[in-house]
């Protein structure tokens, strides 16, 4: 289920042409890579990391970032970036959902019996949390 939802996090993003694409168009880089290379997947990861921590909220699963380099650095920070995501995900509850975000999002919830989703469901960490 859960590598299902970043799936669906980057469906949730990606325009109607990329909807077409391998992996909606995103790039890829494989693992081992510098903290320059890290640093910039990290941040075009925020936003669909957020929704997917927004539908794992939703299905009532623990997130944890993925930094998406096993056999590199999860650096430049993990907290730093976990935090960047969960600032992601309050702009999206304070702005508001796309619709297919919001829809997913509502039927995980119905599913799981999850009522609304709050700020409280998105817990700030500190470096004595991440593993």
């Amino acid at each position: 289920m859960f590598m299902m939802l970043v799936e669906l996090a980057h469906w949730c993003i990606a325009g109607p042409k990329r909807r077409l694409l391998e992996d909606y168009g995103y790039w890829y880089e494989p693992d081992g890579r510098t903290a320059e290379v890290q640093a910039a997947f990290e941040k075009v990861e925020i936003k669909p990391q957020a929704i997917e921590w927004i539908l794992s909220a939703s299905c009532g699963f623990r997130f944890q970032v993925s930094c998406d380099n096993l056999s590199g650095s999860c650096e430049p920070d993990r907290v730093a970036f976990t935090n960047k995501v969960r600032e992601q995900v309050f702009e999206y509850l304070t702005s508001g959902l796309s619709e297919r975000v919001q829809s997913l999002s509502d039927a995980l919830r119905d599913f799981y019996q999850i009522g609304p989703l709050e700020p409280s469901d998105f817990p700030a960490i500190n470096n004595s949390v991440v593993a």
